[in-house]
């Protein structure tokens, strides 16, 4: 395995498919078999200790600003690659996969910046909008902010659950275009209709009824601080609220001028494009995610070679937590991830032409 902390200057491969990952599927351990165990416990079980980053906001066009989280101790460069992480819905910088990954990914000789979406770092952002599975804009902002800065770095994202999604979409809507090296994408949600529907189905519903509080309270921060502003809904309206589907449907769709929900899922779905993706890119899958429909997992059909698919049969929704014994566990993806990055960045880097190409 390539060593990344060493000087060196990296290339990327034409596809995925000349660059198999050569490590076996995920194994759910005895000790953690179940999917639920999986998606809970993954939480309860990471390192407690809080990677330290230095944090900057950045301002967008129309006047709003994302939180940003940079790592403290590797700056980017041609030889250090900068990887962009994505969190999942309300996620932010506190939740154990970013942590785990950050930590991961430094110790690999990585840079790493964390975006938040808008209004998950813990304040109400400053326009009356959110942010939604398809939002590609303020990221496709961000990378474009970052080519500027950083011209010869070699720049990579990952996305987790609906940052997952984002990152897909991102990747197909720029297709040879893109300005990633490589992107992964771990249980994205890449058909929201159907997703929308498993999460609302029986023990699937304790996750939704976790996220549909998470997502209240960001809405009731809002109306504190947008009282001024149009919202579609009121306090009361939320309130109400029962399900992941229904807040699509009230708050999602008509604040960022979507018809209705379904309008929004048909339109933002990663899967519908995956086959623009033309740059490296690996979507990570367990069969019994209790967050995903199944249709979320694409077809070997609906894959070009770019898009490589781990999917395992247990994993639950970004668990993937192994080990023979609980004492000795370890978080899977934490080795995939930064295996996968190494994998496609082989070979030199002979000009500036090259690198701006990728």
């Amino acid at each position: 395995m390539q060593d990344l902390r060493s000087p060196h200057n990296n290339t990327v491969a034409n596809s995925v498919e000349q660059q198999p990952i050569g490590l076996p599927p995920f194994q759910a351990p005895w000790w953690l078999g179940s999917s639920h165990l999986q998606t809970i416990m993954a939480k309860y079980l990471a390192p407690k200790q809080q990677i330290a980053t230095r944090q900057t906001m950045l301002q967008l066009p129309d006047g709003d600003e994302l939180q940003l989280n940079w790592s403290l101790h590797l700056q980017p460069s041609a030889s250090t690659p900068l990887v962009v992480l994505l969190h999942g819905l309300e996620g932010n910088l506190q939740s154990h996969y970013i942590q785990g990954m950050l930590r991961s990914l430094e110790q690999q000789g990585y840079a790493t910046v964390l975006m938040h979406f808008r209004g998950c770092h813990g304040k109400a952002n400053r326009l009356p909008r959110a942010y939604h599975s398809g939002d590609t804009a303020d990221f496709g902002y961000f990378i474009s902010t970052l080519r500027q800065q950083f011209p010869e770095v070699p720049l990579a994202g990952i996305g987790f659950s609906l940052g997952g999604n984002v990152l897909v979409k991102y990747c197909g809507e720029q297709g040879t275009a893109n300005p990633l090296f490589a992107a992964v994408a771990v249980s994205a949600p890449l058909d929201l209709s159907a997703s929308a529907d498993r999460i609302n189905q029986g023990f699937s519903k304790v996750y939704q009824r976790y996220l549909l509080g998470r997502l209240k309270a960001t809405m009731q921060r809002k109306l504190a601080a947008h009282a001024n502003f149009p919202l579609p809904v009121n306090e009361d309206d939320i309130q109400q609220l029962q399900s992941i589907l229904q807040f699509d449907e009230l708050i999602t769709a008509p604040m960022h001028d979507f018809l209705h929900a379904e309008d929004y899922y048909q339109r933002c779905s990663g899967k519908a494009f995956l086959s623009q993706v033309a740059k490296p890119l690996l979507l990570v899958h367990a069969e019994d995610d209790p967050f995903l429909g199944a249709s979320s997992i694409p077809m070997p059909s609906e894959l070009n070679p770019f898009v490589q698919l781990m999917l395992s049969k247990k994993g639950g929704h970004v668990g993937f937590v192994a080990g023979a014994y609980p004492w000795q566990r370890y978080y899977w993806l934490e080795h995939i991830v930064p295996t996968f990055l190494q994998q496609v960045l082989r070979s030199p880097i002979n000009s500036k032409a090259e690198q701006n190409s990728c």
